[in-house]
C-alpha cells in the first residue's frame, strides 16, 4: 500500500486499487452470487484497512491510500470468500470470537521493499485484540502469520459482534453515535 503523491510505484504489473475501486467492484457484483451482508462487510473491512494504512502513512484521507498487495484480486477474493462461508455459518450462530492472534516474525517483501513482520498496519489493526507470540523456530523466522487483510477482517467481524451484543443489551435499540433509533 502507498499514499498518493509519494512517488512510489507498484513493483508488480498488477493494477493499483484504492478503496473506491474495491467498493465499486463489490457493489456491482450480482447478489445472486454475493449476499448484501457479504458485500457490506467486505467494504467495511477494506475501509478499516484503508484507515489503518492512511494512519500508518501519515495521510489525512483514506481516499489517498492506494492498495498494492492488499488490492490484488486474490486478497479481495480471500476476503469475500471468507465472508461467504461466514454468512452461511450465520444461519447457525450469531457470534464471532477468536483465540489470541499469533504474531509472526521476520520480514516480508512488499512493494515498499522489505517490511517487518507483522507489518505496521497489521499491528495497528490488532490494537486491543488479544495477541500472542507465534510458534518459535530456532532455524528460521515463522514469517507472516497475520496479513493486513486478515487483521482488518478480524477487526471488522469483532466490531460487528460487539455492535450486535450492544443492541441485544439495549433491548432492541440500535445506537448510532449520540442518537438512538428504535427498531421495530
Amino acid at each position: 500500500t502507498t499514499v498518493a503523491g509519494t512517488g512510489r510505484q507498484n513493483s508488480r504489473s498488477q493494477k493499483l486499487r484504492n478503496l473506491h475501486d474495491i467498493e465499486w467492484l463489490l457493489r456491482r457484483a450480482s447478489t445472486d452470487y454475493i449476499a448484501p451482508w457479504v458485500k457490506s462487510t467486505a467494504i467495511r473491512s477494506f475501509t478499516m484497512l484503508a484507515h489503518a494504512e492512511a494512519t500508518t502513512h501519515g495521510s489525512d484521507s483514506i481516499q489517498n491510500v492506494h492498495f498494492h498487495e492488499v488490492g490484488a484480486i486474490d486478497s479481495i477474493v480471500d476476503t469475500v470468500g471468507t465472508l461467504i462461508v461466514l454468512h452461511d455459518l450465520l444461519q447457525c450462530t450469531k457470534s464471532f470470537s477468536t483465540s489470541k492472534v499469533p504474531f509472526g516474525e521476520g520480514q516480508v517483501w512488499t512493494s515498499h521493499g522489505m517490511m517487518p513482520v507483522p507489518a505496521p498496519a497489521t499491528v495497528r489493526l490488532l490494537i486491543d485484540i488479544p495477541t500472542c507470540v507465534g510458534p518459535s523456530s530456532c532455524t528460521y523466522p515463522t514469517g507472516e502469520l497475520v496479513t493486513p487483510t486478515g487483521a482488518a477482517l478480524l477487526r471488522t467481524l469483532l466490531s460487528i459482534d460487539h455492535e450486535n451484543r450492544q443492541e441485544q443489551e439495549e433491548g432492541g435499540k440500535t445506537t448510532y453515535g449520540n442518537s438512538r433509533q428504535t427498531n421495530g
